[in-house]
C-alpha cells in the first residue's frame, strides 16, 4: 500500500500517516500550558509536529526512536511545514518497511570514498602521510565516517552527507593549490579530513539522526582532538618514528579553530594560514549546500523568492524562470 511522504505534504494538507519520532519534547508556552513538540522522520526528510494542551499521560505510550500514527493538518509558518497534530499514538512496526524511514544516503557514496583515499594517499610529507594512514586502516571508524551525516538538520544532512561535505572540501581544496604557495596543502587536507572526524561519535544515526551523550557533553571538535591523539600514538609504535610536536599543534588548532569565530563555537580563532583555509572552504560548502537545499525544498513554488528563514537571517531568490 503506498504511503505519504514528507516530502509529498503541502500547506493547508491533512495527513493521517506513520512516521519515525526522531526527537520528542514536553515544553510549556507563555501561559504554562504544556505542548508537545515533535520531528517526524520518513526517507525524505524531517517535519515537526506540534500537539497543544498536553499532559504526561497523553505522550507516555512512545519514545524517540518509536514509529508513530499521527493525525493533522499541514501549516506553513516561519518559510517551514509543520504539522499542528489532533493525535499521535504508537505504531506497530509489523506492517513497515524500515527502508521507507531511513534518510536517503548520499549518491555516488562509493565514488566519494575512494576520492578520498586517492586524495589522502597522495600526501607527500612522510609523518602526514603515516597518520593518515592509521585512519583509513581502521575499518570500524571509517564505516562510521562513511555513513554519519555532516548534521542534523543544516546542511549534508542524510547518510553519507559527512563524506561528501569533506570530499567536495579536498576537491575545492585541490583546485585552488596553485594560488596559494603560502599554504602547506598536505596539512590543510588533513585538516579537512579532520575538522568534522568526531561526529562519527557526536551523532547517532543508526535508526534516528541524535546527538549522543558524549556529542552533548564534549562536541566533536574535542572528539576529533582525543581521536587524533590516538592515533598519533599509534602511528609512533608502529612506525618506531616520533610525530613532529609542531605538526601535531597545527593540526589540533585546525581541528579547534574551523568554525571561525567564538561565537560560532571556536575554541580558537585560526591563527594560521591553513587554519584560516579551512575556516572559509568549510563554510564555503556548508552555507552553499544549505541555500541550495532551502530553495529546493521551498513549498512555494510560484514565488520568486523563499520566505525568510530565521536561521539564515534572510529570504532567498530563486529566480523567475526565464
Amino acid at each position: 500500500m503506498s504511503r505519504t511522504f514528507l516530502s509529498d505534504l503541502a500547506d493547508g494538507q491533512s495527513v493521517d500517516e506513520v512516521f519515525l519520532l526522531a526527537d520528542k519534547q514536553l515544553r510549556a508556552n507563555r501561559h504554562g500550558q504544556q505542548y508537545l513538540l515533535t520531528q517526524l522522520r520518513d526517507r525524505t526528510g524531517v517535519m515537526s509536529g506540534l500537539l497543544w494542551n498536553v499532559d504526561d499521560t497523553d505522550v507516555a505510550g512512545f519514545s524517540t526512536g518509536d514509529y508513530v500514527k499521527i493525525r493533522g493538518r499541514v501549516q506553513l509558518y516561519q518559510g517551514s511545514l509543520q504539522v499542528i497534530l489532533t493525535r499521535i499514538e504508537y505504531a506497530t512496526d509489523s506492517l513497515l518497511d524500515p527502508a521507507d524511514f531511513r534518510p536517503q544516503p548520499a549518491a555516488d557514496a562509493a565514488e566519494h570514498r575512494e576520492r578520498l583515499e586517492t586524495i589522502l594517499r597522495g600526501i607527500e610529507t612522510t609523518p602526514l602521510r603515516e597518520v593518515v594512514e592509521s585512519f583509513l586502516s581502521d575499518d570500524e571508524l571509517m564505516d562510521g565516517f562513511c555513513r554519519a551525516p555532516a548534521g542534523i538538520k543544516a546542511h549534508h544532512a542524510y547518510e553519507g552527507g559527512l563524506l561528501e561535505h569533506v570530499v567536495n572540501m579536498l576537491e575545492t581544496a585541490a583546485l585552488i593549490r596553485p594560488r596559494y604557495p603560502a599554504i602547506d596543502f598536505d596539512l590543510l587536507f588533513v585538516g579537512v579530513f579532520l575538522h568534522d572526524l568526531g561526529k562519527v561519535r557526536e551523532l547517532e544515526y543508526d535508526d534516528v539522526f541524535a546527538y549522543s551523550d558524549e556529542g552533548q557533553l564534549l562536541g566533536h571538535m574535542s572528539i576529533a582532538v582525543e581521536i587524533l591523539s590516538d592515533k598519533i600514538r599509534e602511528t609512533e609504535r608502529r612506525t618506531g618514528e616520533v610525530f613532529p610536536a609542531e605538526t601535531t599543534l597545527r593540526l589540533k588548532h585546525m581541528i579547534l579553530s574551523h568554525h571561525g569565530r567564538y561565537e560560532f563555537g571556536s575554541s580558537k580563532l585560526p591563527m594560521t594560514p591553513e587554519a584560516v583555509a579551512l575556516y572559509h572552504l568549510d563554510n564555503l560548502d556548508a552555507k552553499v549546500h544549505e541555500f541550495s537545499r532551502s530553495i529546493e525544498d521551498d513549498p512555494n513554488a510560484d514565488s520568486h523568492w523563499t520566505p525568510y528563514s530565521p536561521r539564515l537571517e534572510r529570504k532567498l531568490f530563486k529566480g523567475g524562470g526565464e
